[in-house]
């Protein structure tokens, strides 16, 4: 069996889970998230544990077992605090500016950039050059802010660009005469 899947996964008061034929729906203060499961890992309800355990021994069961209790476990995170993803612009005449459901960038190009926001993803902007991203779904953060920071991704030699707030870019030193 795998290691992760070993552990259970706690589920805390107000959140409500139900299993139903090959979906798994969890439902909390922040919102309500769903999973399609595999057909060859089984979940189990214990008091106010879930177990997830593989259906059969081959190893593809063994590694999905694990997958899914990491993926239960986000999504019990997700709607009781959710998830939240920082970006940083660094550069001159750097800007974003969040308007609703878009986020606009100034990123150095001729045209500004726009950016929509997908339904369950919020953005603000505290300073012109920090982006903050929150939502439930942990997937759908992170795949966003891997595309805003797709629109210009940080340079080797002066560091400009768009950078996740805890992400460390190493700068290559000039060519020498």
């Amino acid at each position: 069996m795998s290691r992760v899947a070993k552990n259970p996964v706690l589920i805390p008061s107000g959140v409500e889970v139900s299993l139903a034929a090959g979906m798994i729906s969890v439902k909390g203060p922040q919102g309500t998230l769903s999973q399609v499961l595999k057909e060859d890992v089984k979940i189990e309800r214990e008091g106010d544990k879930l177990l997830c355990k593989a259906g059969n021994e081959s190893a593809q069961a063994n590694a999905m077992s694990g997958t899914l209790r990491a993926l239960v476990a986000n999504m019990v995170t997700g709607v009781t605090r959710g998830f939240e993803r920082k970006l940083t612009l660094v550069g001159v005449g750097y800007r974003a500016q969040a308007a609703g459901d878009s986020l606009n960038l100034s990123l150095g190009f001729s045209h500004p950039v726009v950016h929509k926001m997908p339904s369950g993803v919020k953005v603000a902007t505290p300073s012109q050059t920090e982006i903050i991203l929150t939502g439930v779904d942990k997937q759908q953060v992170g795949q966003v802010a891997a595309e805003i920071r797709a629109y210009r991704e940080p340079e080797p030699y002066k560091g400009k660009g768009v950078r996740y707030a805890d992400e460390v870019v190493i700068l290559k030193e000039t060519k020498k005469k």
